[in-house]
């Protein structure tokens, strides 16, 4: 398997190595909690209503350049931390199991 692509339930999800720590891929984990047929509407609106989340965005997203089918792309992602804290706004019950993946994807790191 590719190192750039993890599992979570059988969903793929993105990330690439930067500044010693795994960014993930937003759009993903979105589209995994919410079972969104589309992320970046969600993450929009999930932006409107929690106006904190909102005012903190440029500090909690990173554009990074991740391998798409058409190539490299820049894409938001956001390292572990803030994937928790995007995931507070994400009303799922899949969300505790994934905090779980989650910190174990960043236990296996610092292995």
């Amino acid at each position: 398997m590719d190192r750039d692509i993890i599992l979570f339930q059988g969903n793929k999800v993105r990330r690439t190595w930067h500044n010693n720590q795994w960014y993930f891929v937003i759009e993903d984990v979105v589209s995994i909690l919410t079972d969104s047929k589309d992320p970046k509407g969600y993450i929009k609106d999930m932006r409107r209503r929690d106006e904190d989340l909102s005012k903190g965005w440029v500090q909690i997203v990173t554009p990074l350049p991740i391998e798409t089918s058409g190539g490299k792309q820049r894409i938001n992602c956001a390292n572990t931390e803030g994937l928790f804290r995007i995931i507070q706004s994400i009303p799922s019950p899949n969300a505790e199991p994934f905090k779980r993946w989650l910190a174990q994807a960043g236990y296996e790191r610092v292995q």
